[in-house]
Formats: C-alpha cells, structure tokens, sequence
C-alpha cells in the first residue's frame, strides 16, 4: 500500500526571467538618480556633504523600492525625487535660508500626513478635488525649473543685477551640454536603458581627459552613514512659516505618485477591471513611508520613478522586478568618490531632458476658456521664476476657485477644492 505525497512544483527559472531582466532594465533607467541627486542636495550653499546625501539616496532607493515590490507587489522602483531635490536645496536651503536638518525635519512631516492621508478616504476625495490642470501644469513648471538649472550648471545663463538672468560665457561647459544630449537623445531613441548613464560618463571622462575637471584619489568608499542619516530637526520644522513648504512637499508627492501610479499602471495594463492601477493603496503607502524615510535618511523625498515602465516592458510585471532593481543599487553605496568627481555640467544633459520629459504634459492643458487656462499658466510660470514649487501650487489653487466662481462656474468647483484654495491663501499670509 502506497502513500501519495504532495508536492508544489517549483517556479522554473525561466519563469522568473521577465522580471529579473525588467528589474535590471530599471535600475539602469534611473541609476543617473544616484550622482544627479547628492549633486543638487551638496550644491554650494546648502552645507550638506555630498558623501552623505549620496548614501541617504542610495538607502531610500534600496529600501523603498524593496519595499514596494515586498509590501505593494508592484514593478515599481523608488527614489528621491526630481524636481522636490531642487525645491529642497535651492529654494528651502539656499534661498529661504533653512538649515538643512530643519529641512530634512519638514520631509520628514510632508511624509507623515502623505501616510495619513494614503490611509483613509481622505486621499480619494484630495485627488479628485484638484484640476486635473494644476496637476498637469505642476509637472510642467517643474520641468522648467530643472531645465532652468541644467542650463545655470553649463553656464549657457547667470545671474545679471540688471536683467535678473542673461546668457551667460559659452565655453567648454555649453559643449558638453550639447554632446551630452546628443548622446543621450541618440540612446533613448534606439530604447537604451543606458542613456542618461552613457551621457554623464562620456561628458565625465572627457572632462577629466582634457584637464577640465579633477579624476578621483580613489574610486570607491565605505558609505557615509554618519553626516546626514538621522539628522534631522523635527522639532525645528514646526514653525508656522514653514508650514507652506511643508503642504506644498505633501501635494507634489501626492501629484506625481499618483500621475506615476495611474499613468504608468494604464499604459502597462497592470489595473483592476473597473481600470484602477493594482494594489494603489498600498503603493501609496509605500511612496508616503519613502518621503519620511527620506527626512530620517537625509535626502529629498522619495517617489514612485516613471522609469519603471522600461522594466515593466521589458517583462516586469511583479513585485520580483523591484526587489531585482533594489539589490541592484547595493554597490552603489560604495561610488561616493567617483560620482563626487563628476562635474555639474555633466549632469546638466540629464536634468534639461528629465525637464522636457516633464514639460510635456502641457500638451493635455485645456486652453480653451480664460478659467482654465490661467491657473495653469500661472502655475507653470511661477515655479521656475519664484524657485518655488509652494508659489505654483498655491496661486493655481486660488486662481482656480476665484476665476470659476466670477465665470459663473462656481458649481463646478468641489468644496475640497474651496478649502484648499482658502488654506493656500492662509499659506500665502504665513510666508509674508
């Protein structure tokens, strides 16, 4: 008399392959995050060291992405996001004079009411209330306002007493911005994960060759866990005048995790049949835990990378994809020396395309009446002439609500949406 036994058949190999190479494929998407974003966070003035901001980025791109694929189950990676990077250091830092810890501590609770927030009902009735116009003009001003600084880095504009801003030497810096986006616009179109990687490295090593910039003593280092991990001023972050930067932190986190979640799910076919990304919940979650991650770890806030859907293309599908793309950041805790040498101006190819990239949502903008054209264009402009991603949002929020209600449109506009446009302006009032 036999017994039979049951077995679980082992997921084969080749099974896992998609997501392992879909993985890989996203690392090398947005692995350009890893010297871009410490190069903003450690820009002169801002006092943070670039060894630390360079750990706190890789920390947060490895422990948000392995959580999303753990926790959310979703082929999506994490990292410090573009755009709030620059808000931090040159806006929050550089221009309103905030010490960086003080600064951590404001992500620090930008990230807790985003949890807050991606926890209850309140986040449906948030996302539903803002114009889908303000939405789009926030990405497009913040493009600007990469672009803006991608050109300042290669020197093509500076800084006049009497024009504001006016073109500035063109030199070997202009150069390199042109080549580096010739390479890299050459590798996107041929669907090169390496793009923005190749073009750092080309301009980079062209530097060094010519004598232009200075090679590293060392290629690699142990991390920096001591500088800028758990550094932050909690306590020092709760003033009222803060409070518009900290709101403003919080909508733009919601903005683009939810543009990247709902964009990025569709295109990719990874929703519920009523055509509501996967596991969004959850995914929110995990985009509000990496934004107060970020304040304890030391960087900007943490968000859902648009890249991922070139590893979801290439086969990712599940959450094995961002756990492939999390290991993959690992050694990058090591490269501090060797990204620190790289030049700004080499970076400045990645931020002018990352801008354009996001620039390109004015394409969906309805200017087809005053009332919903205006709050969008006043947005757009007033993020990169203000350095301020808090000016845009805010004066889109009032705009909004004033011209709708003198348009006679006033039964269209949510009472969510008349709440936020009177707490900008109450916002507005603080910054005065």
């Amino acid at each position: 008399m036999s017994t039979a036994t049951t077995t679980t058949s082992p997921i084969p190999a080749r099974a896992l392959y998609p997501d392992i190479i879909g993985g890989v494929t996203t690392f090398f998407t947005m692995a350009y995050i890893v010297i871009v974003n410490p190069g903003i966070l450690a820009s002169p003035g801002t006092g943070m060291p670039f060894s630390g901001a360079l750990s706190a980025t890789v920390l947060i791109a490895f422990a948000m992405t392995l959580l999303m694929g753990l926790y959310a189950r979703l082929p999506f990676a994490v990292a410090p996001g573009m755009g709030l990077n620059a808000f931090f250091a040159y806006t929050i830092v550089i221009q309103q004079g905030v010490p960086w810890p003080t600064a951590l501590g404001m992500v620090f609770w930008a990230g807790v009411l985003f949890l807050l927030v991606s926890a209850t009902p309140l986040r449906e009735r948030i996302a539903t209330a803002i114009p889908e116009g303000l939405r789009l003009a926030a990405a497009a001003g913040i493009g600007l306002l990469l672009t803006f600084i991608g050109l300042r880095n290669a020197g093509i504009v500076e800084a006049d007493p009497t024009t504001i801003v006016r073109l500035g030497t063109i030199d070997h810096r202009a150069a390199f911005l042109l080549l580096g986006v010739v390479v890299a616009v050459l590798l996107v179109r041929r669907s090169n994960p390496l793009a923005f990687l190749a073009s750092i490295f080309l301009v980079t090593a062209l530097a060094w060759t010519l004598g232009l910039a200075q090679p590293p003593e060392q290629l690699a280092s142990a991390p920096d866990f001591t500088s800028v991990l758990l550094r932050l001023d909690i306590v020092g972050a709760l003033q009222l005048a803060l409070l518009p930067a900290i709101v403003s932190i919080l909508f733009t986190d919601l903005f683009d995790s939810l543009s990247t979640f709902i964009g990025v799910a569709t295109a990719a076919g990874l929703t519920d049949p009523d055509g509501r990304p996967l596991n969004l919940r959850r995914g929110l979650i995990v985009d509000a835990i990496a934004t107060f991650g970020a304040g304890l770890a030391g960087t900007s806030s943490g968000t859902a990378y648009v890249e991922s859907i070139a590893g979801i293309r290439m086969g990712g599908r599940t959450g094995l994809a961002s756990v492939v793309t999390a290991l993959c950041f690992l050694p990058c805790f090591f490269v501090a020396p060797l990204a620190a040498a790289v030049p700004s101006y080499a970076t400045a190819p990645v931020l002018v395309l990352v801008g354009a990239a996001m620039f390109q949502t004015i394409a969906r903008l309805d200017f087809s009446s005053i009332e919903d054209s205006l709050p969008p264009f006043v947005t757009i402009v007033l993020i990169p002439l203000t350095f301020s991603i808090t000016q845009g949002i805010l004066w889109g929020f009032i705009l909004h609500a004033l011209l709708y209600a003198v348009s006679g449109r006033h039964r269209e506009v949510p009472v969510a949406l008349w709440l936020l446009a009177t707490v900008s302006v109450g916002l507005l009032m603080l910054e005065r």
